[in-house]
């Protein structure tokens, strides 16, 4: 899987430091980063190296140097470039939907407050390597389809954000909005229930994922990819681009995965997901070129095999189902 995510490491100029590095997303930059010899350092909250752990072995983990601290903080992006001596930042740390739902003030802090420390880093230290994880849950503050969230109206406001930077001090600037992530370590949020299913099928458990309808899989490492190639070159201005990777219905997402595993177990409920699920990848190709992407069944295959194989090694059992 991997090699379908070719990086050219000469285009790097200096170490990336990587902000929310423990989360799913963050987990497959590390390891394509890792794969390619580009140096990396890691910041988050703590030191939770549990999803890094399913992708890679214990000692490439231990490898990377590990910044612990609040985004919030302004010190501690701009302590944790400054001593890893960062030429590139991806920032993916952020709190997600329900957690923003259950603590709107924390929500802000951390998702904009954070990503404005950020930028003023990047402005600081005269980064032009930056990308920023935006979402599709953003679409809700423009589009009258798309439910609004606490979390979308942060995202979006980061988008504003950065079109100031680049205005007013010339902080050029990524931004990506993920649709619906799948893969190992994909183990929390709304969306991540696509995920869960397929553990419960190497699982051989019974799950019922709680939305029906279309639904878009964007395989993690396809993602991580795309924010990689998005620092591979400086950039001179502040762009914004979906990334949905490939839209298929929930009902029909189960069958793929029953054919693979044999399980027949998991059922759909509910209504659809409130986002948009078929938005075109073609704007981001277009400006960043082919980042590797992933066709459902065989990224769904990789995911149920790697399951598999955790679940073997005693690193994932019922009680990751949540």
């Amino acid at each position: 899987m991997i090699d379908t995510f070719d990086i050219n490491a000469a285009g790097f100029d200096g170490p990336v430091i990587v902000t929310g590095a423990g989360g799913c997303i963050g987990s497959w930059v590390l390891k394509i980063l890792l794969a390619h010899r580009i140096p990396v350092t890691a910041l988050d909250l703590k030191k939770d190296v549990r999803r890094p752990k399913l992708l890679m072995s214990e000692d490439q983990v231990e490898s990377i140097p590990w910044i612990e601290g609040d985004i919030s903080v302004p010190d501690t992006i701009l302590n944790a470039v400054e001593s890893s001596r960062a030429t590139a930042i991806i920032h993916l740390a952020a709190l997600q939907v329900p957690f923003c739902k259950n603590d709107p003030i924390l929500g802000a802090q951390v998702n904009v407050v954070g990503t404005v420390n950020v930028f003023e880093a990047a402005r600081k230290f005269g980064i032009k390597r930056l990308c920023y994880a935006s979402s599709i849950a953003a679409h809700g503050v423009f589009d009258e389809n798309t439910v609004p969230t606490l979390y979308g109206a942060y995202k979006f406001c980061n988008e504003e954000t950065a079109k100031v930077y680049a205005r007013d001090w010339g902080v050029a600037s990524t931004g990506m909005r993920p649709g619906v992530v799948y893969g190992v370590g994909r183990d929390q949020g709304m969306t991540s229930k696509t995920t869960i299913a397929i553990l419960a099928a190497a699982l051989r458990e019974k799950y019922t994922i709680p939305f029906r309808g279309d639904v878009s899989w964007l395989h993690a490492g396809e993602v991580a990819s795309a924010f990689i190639r998005s620092v591979s070159a400086p950039r001179s201005e502040a762009k914004v681009f979906d990334i949905n990777g490939s839209t298929l219905s929930v009902e029909d997402s189960i069958s793929i995965i029953k054919k693979i595993s044999g399980h027949e177990g998991i059922s759909p409920s509910g209504t659809p997901l409130p986002f948009p699920m078929a938005l075109s990848d073609t704007p981001l190709i277009d400006y960043l070129g082919s980042y590797g992407s992933v066709e459902i069944e065989k990224g769904i295959k990789h995911t149920y095999d790697s399951f598999l194989s955790l679940i073997g090694t005693g690193q994932l059992d019922a009680s990751s189902l949540g």
